[in-house]
């Protein structure tokens, strides 16, 4: 039975694919992650909400602009399966919206492998 890679792996994957890249495409090296999830000690997810951390914001935020758009966020997920069915929370779905809105190109992408192909389609580079 083949094991899909977790979130976190699928985004490390990702991240280091972007440094890998980033010599060639130097957009890619401006790539970086929202830290809003994961478990914390109650006090330090206190502190960084006081700082600014909002629940929803999509995982990862490519501040370039492309396509008539400001930049690119991207919600990461695992890639599906059978037994593992990711979602998006209402308050990432409410996040996306409101992003759009304000001229944000927003993808949910299942896996490592279509982060990677939606940043070089959003970068122009197919």
């Amino acid at each position: 039975m083949k094991i899909l890679p977790t979130e976190h792996e699928e985004q490390v994957e990702l991240i280091s694919w972007c440094d890998r890249m980033a010599a060639e495409i130097p957009e890619l090296g401006l790539i970086y992650a929202c830290p809003n999830g994961g478990a914390r000690h109650i006090k330090v997810a206190m502190d960084l909400k006081k700082e600014g951390v909002r629940a929803g914001i999509p995982d990862l935020f490519l501040p370039v602009s492309r396509q008539g758009f400001h930049g690119l966020y991207i919600e990461l997920k695992r890639q599906k399966s059978a037994k593992v069915k990711p979602r998006m929370s209402d308050q990432q779905k409410s996040w996306a919206r409101k992003l759009r809105k304000q001229g944000y190109k927003v993808l949910t992408c299942w896996g490592c492998q279509q982060a990677i192909a939606n940043l070089i389609d959003y970068l122009g580079l197919r």
